[in-house]
């Protein structure tokens, strides 16, 4: 009976630890699926691929988080493992296994209620936000409020193909600004990351780029070839941006009048 308790415990104790290193990772500027899935594997001991491990490796703050939780999830298992043993053979009763049984059945279910319930989420993440705000020193930032994702604006990172449009141009030639496009980096092979480029620097083929912007412009952007085709889509994109800008502005005038 108390072995399976205990079971219970150390199993609940798990998903939240998980779920403290999760929203830290978010913290840190990771996606909440990357960020879901880092915090799980290191937890678990399962590692994760290569490009992956270097988003980590490479920042100290996440390679803080993720230390300290293969540290707390080796020992987690370990005491999950010797829980579970021990539920069902220091009984020497059948009615005390049952009871075990029924008490990991049961507790096992409610987390697992607990972890796909969106209340328990938006309730423990306030109070986890709450805790690292007050007792460490992360940045707590809603990067999707910040960087205004919504209205069909997003971030985007992809590589650029050898035909692309974009390839062997400079940022200036590339004029993307006035699309309505920001880069806000640049991942070069033998290279460090580059951040906010000026508009000197050139896109070379397989550079990875940091886009922000609107949905549509970005695939647009990321589908353009090295063709006439190409030059009449960016004209396409500017005439909008600049249409967008005009409407912003009379909107803003009209405001102010009233």
């Amino acid at each position: 009976m108390i072995a399976a308790i205990t079971l219970f415990l150390v199993v609940a104790l798990s998903a939240l630890i998980t779920k403290i290193a999760t929203i830290a990772l978010i913290h840190t500027g990771l996606s909440t699926q990357s960020a879901r899935f880092q915090a799980r594997s290191a937890y678990t001991g399962a590692g994760f691929t290569t490009s992956e491990s270097e988003k980590i490796m490479n920042h100290p703050v996440r390679r803080k988080i993720v230390f300290n939780l293969m540290l707390i999830g080796n020992a987690g298992i370990v005491t999950v493992m010797s829980s579970l043993i021990l539920t069902f053979v220091l009984p020497n009763t059948l009615t005390s296994k049952l009871y075990g049984l029924v008490i990991v059945v049961l507790g096992l279910s409610l987390i697992w209620w607990a972890i796909k319930s969106e209340w328990v989420d938006r309730v423990l993440s306030k109070i986890i936000n709450r805790m690292l705000k007050k007792y460490t020193d992360l940045d707590i930032l809603d990067y999707a409020a910040v960087l205004h994702l919504k209205d069909d604006y997003k971030i985007s990172e992809r590589k650029v193909a050898e035909d692309s449009w974009m390839a062997n141009k400079t940022l200036m030639e590339l004029d993307l600004r006035h699309e309505g496009i920001t880069i806000l980096g640049i991942d070069r092979a033998d290279c460090d990351y580059i951040g906010s480029p000026t508009g000197s620097f050139e896109i070379l083929p397989r550079d990875v780029l940091t886009v922000y912007g609107k949905a549509e412009v970005i695939k647009n952007l990321y589908s353009r070839k090295k063709n006439f085709v190409a030059s009449m889509a960016h004209k396409q994109y500017v005439a909008k941006e600049n249409e967008r800008i005009e409407k912003q502005v009379a909107e803003r005038d009209r405001a102010k009048k009233e």
